[in-house]
């Protein structure tokens, strides 16, 4: 038998008693500072964020979306809303509490009238995989770079949501050097960026940083479907999430012919 839980929203109102579930125990760290004042800007351009708590235990689970014209992913998704992030921890995993979370982005989604719902996903890492949307209608309409895949549910007829196919050239605009690209959207990318930038310094890399600081920025801009984080080098997208050092060493071997 599934466990009881309920489900609540995360709002301007009530984020600081109940945080938005990644980082609730480093409330005082960087990452977490910018998520917060990040998602206040984004509640009045229609973010949603709900946590599911399952009864007499903890909060295991949470979802994040936002209406297409506003999504922090690159991708074409105009009338939709867009998932951002469904995450289940622990000993939530294996009791439907996925399905739940999706069922209710669906069911906001239909009450404001949108063309359906869409979602970017990966069989790698700091996205969910296709297989818990495939199970509830979704469909796959996209593809790119032989990782990511655009999945899309129907609420009304003729809606269509799509990649942009000019990978290659947005990564050839940062140009020459190791480029860190990144935005407030996840807390767990302070580190990450931080990570790469000091292990280049200690290599004597040089490096920059940029900061997308729009949504739209995000959809015109960003070298990878994820959008919110990446490293760019020379002119090629190196990787769009987070990289332990000896990973980064590797990557960096591999694109220098070393």
């Amino acid at each position: 038998m599934a466990s009881a839980f309920s489900i609540y929203d995360v709002t301007a109102d009530n984020v600081d008693q109940t945080g938005f579930f990644c980082y609730m125990s480093k409330r005082k760290e960087p990452g977490y500072k910018q998520k917060r004042d990040w998602l206040m800007e984004r509640f009045s351009e229609g973010m949603r964020i709900k946590i599911l708590h399952e009864e007499g235990g903890r909060d295991t689970g949470f979802i994040e979306y936002i209406p297409g014209e506003n999504a922090w992913r690159a991708l074409n998704a105009e009338g939709f809303m867009v998932i951002h992030c469904l995450w289940v921890v622990g000993k939530g995993k294996d009791k439907g509490f996925g399905s739940e979370l999706i069922k209710a982005c669906i069911d906001d989604a239909r009450e404001q009238g949108k063309a359906g719902v869409a979602m970017v996903t990966t069989d790698r890492v700091w996205l969910a995989k296709k297989d818990v949307f495939l199970k509830h209608g979704f469909t796959q309409v996209d593809q790119a770079m032989g990782i990511f895949q655009l999945l899309q549910f129907d609420l009304k007829a003729g809606g269509k949501t799509s990649f942009p196919t000019n990978w290659e050239e947005r990564a050839q605009k940062f140009g020459a050097g190791l480029t860190v690209l990144r935005t407030p959207q996840c807390p767990y990318i302070e580190n990450g960026a931080n990570d790469i930038l000091s292990f280049a310094k200690s290599r004597g890399i040089a490096t920059r940083t940029h900061v997308f600081q729009t949504a739209k920025e995000v959809q015109s801009d960003s070298p990878s479907p994820y959008g919110v984080f990446g490293t760019v080098l020379d002119g090629k997208l190196l990787a769009y999430h987070y990289l332990l050092q000896k990973d980064f060493a590797r990557l960096m071997a591999e694109r220098s012919g070393t």
